[in-house]
């Protein structure tokens, strides 16, 4: 299997210390939980390291709000601030996209330059990319609420198979915009 391949399939691991965590709470005190979750995503970013010989800057990002998060978790005897992460990685990614689209820079579509000869037309990239924004930022804000008002196993769920079912159905949302939107200015060419 090539590195390129594991590359693709790397994100299953990224569940591995929510999934810890989440074990672990329910069998065990909260403190063993948060020792779980924070020695598995020192694991995660170890092996991260060892399979790609780097590691990616979202992950080195998730790491630290983890280790952090955990922490505060751990003097102040609250799983909340352990749930938060998603959260802020959320918020703190749609910001990102949203302050980058209004400044008139996008990191996609200088990334998909620099990787394709020929990348997708750019008002394509532009508007998934500003989309993106406010769906992470708004997604970042319900994790919020979930990891105050909702169960651990509903946080575990939305923080995993959760955010990949909303993702899949923001890009077919995404999708379907770009086609009316192309088909509404082929209709305007003479």
């Amino acid at each position: 299997m090539s590195k390129s391949h594991l590359s693709n399939k790397f994100f299953l691991i990224s569940f591995i210390p929510a999934l810890a965590y989440w074990y672990l709470e329910v069998n065990y005190s909260l403190k063993i939980a948060l020792i779980g979750g924070i020695a598995l995503a020192i694991l995660e970013l170890a092996l991260e390291f060892l399979l790609f010989k780097h590691t990616h800057l979202i992950s080195r990002i998730n790491f630290f709000l983890i280790l952090i998060l955990g922490g505060f978790s751990f003097l102040g005897e609250d799983g909340i601030w352990f749930k938060l992460q998603p959260a802020f990685t959320g918020i703190g990614l749609g910001t990102f996209l949203i302050v980058q689209k209004f400044r008139g820079k996008s990191l996609m579509l200088q990334m998909i330059k620099e990787m394709q000869n020929t990348p997708p037309p750019e008002f394509f990239v532009r508007q998934i990319e500003s989309h993106m924004g406010y769906f992470l930022f708004f997604y970042g804000l319900f994790m919020g609420y979930v990891a105050f008002f909702l169960s651990t196993d509903l946080w575990l769920t939305f923080k995993t198979g959760g955010f990949y079912a909303a993702s899949l159905i923001f890009f077919i949302v995404e999708i379907l915009l770009i086609r009316i939107k192309i088909k509404k200015n082929t209709r305007k060419l003479p």
